[in-house]
């Protein structure tokens, strides 16, 4: 974007309201990629494995392109939805130059704060769902874009498949508050039934009811399945302090969680989403690309990784093509 005064810029933004992204700096401090300091507001729903992955891939991405050049305002919203609201209002108060939302709810109170500046997403699972947009062609068309952490939710259906083919039961563990686990324990249970399964939904409201749903899910369930879910990401130890000794496998929609609680997992790295999500904020602050046609970008590579501990505990004899996953040192 070239250096121009102030005038022209209020200006342009007035003439050309269509480009957003030309317009993304008012009230922030960056115009040019000529060494002046881009200001990016991050909020982050909950501290956990993959969401911290993929906020450490997007900062590593922007300080290799603009070094010092970059300053970043990192918050994290405690699991808390109105907190991510608070947090956006400041971002937008003190004129960010762009916006990271990592996860849906901070997505969602992002998209209600400001229509102007560039707003990216990651860890997100849906955009249609999450911005409740019904004829979804893969661009927002407005100041919204990022990275979806969708994984093929048909070939973790198969997983179930080929791990338990004798199995019965499956139930479908989720946080009712959030609508991308929603959407994927939908897509999963018409997946499974069409298997032959029977499966049951067991839905919790929020962490104070995990242990509760999770005792009820296990005494049900010959298997667990549990999708992208923020909360249960927080919760993990709960969750496999139920369902191991209880003898019920779980498999998990991505690596965080199976680290956690479950025997397998069809996985993406949140670090390389975030990392993608990073060049697609270059380009918007250096480069001048229009967020309102960036279409939302996926993880390029899934890997079959299981839970050497937990399969060993549950007698779980894991095929060849899966990669144990790494333990934490």
């Amino acid at each position: 974007m070239k250096k121009i005064s102030k005038v022209i810029a209020a200006a342009l933004c007035v003439t050309m309201l269509p480009a957003v992204s030309a317009c993304s700096n008012a009230g922030g401090n960056a115009s040019s990629g000529s060494g002046d300091v881009y200001n990016v507001g991050i909020c982050q729903l909950v501290e956990h494995v993959a969401l911290d992955a993929a906020t450490e891939g997007f900062k590593d991405a922007l300080k290799e392109k603009l070094g010092d050049n970059v300053k970043f305002n990192e918050q994290n919203a405690a699991g808390d939805t109105a907190t991510c609201a608070t947090i956006v209002d400041g971002f937008v108060s003190s004129g960010v130059d762009l916006i990271l939302a990592n996860a849906t709810s901070p997505l969602q109170a992002a998209a209600s704060a400001t229509t102007t500046i560039p707003i990216l997403g990651t860890s997100i699972t849906d955009y249609a769902t999450a911005l409740d947009e019904s004829d979804w062609t893969g661009v927002t068309g407005r100041n919204i874009s990022g990275t979806s952490d969708l994984a093929p939710l048909t070939e973790q259906a198969a997983m179930v498949k080929e791990l338990f083919p004798d199995a019965e039961n499956v139930g479908l563990f989720y946080c009712s508050a959030e609508p991308n686990s929603k959407y994927q324990v939908d897509i999963v249970n018409e997946e499974l039934t069409s298997l032959g399964y029977k499966c049951e939904y067991f839905a919790f409201t929020d962490s104070n009811d995990i242990q509760t749903v999770a005792e009820s899910a296990a005494a049900a369930s010959d298997v667990i399945y549990i999708p992208t879910d923020n909360t249960v990401a927080a919760s993990t130890d709960i969750i496999d302090n139920v369902c191991r000794p209880a003898g019920v496998p779980i498999i998990a929609g991505e690596e965080g969680i199976c680290s956690g609680c479950g025997v397998a997992t069809l996985s993406i790295s949140y670090y390389d989403l975030g990392y993608t999500t990073g060049e697609m904020a270059y380009e918007i602050l250096a480069n001048g690309a229009d967020i309102t046609t960036m279409e939302i970008k996926y993880a390029p590579n899934v890997t079959k990784k299981y839970n050497a501990e937990i399969c060993e505990d549950l007698g779980i004899t894991v095929p060849e093509g899966y990669e144990a996953i790494a333990e934490e040192e």
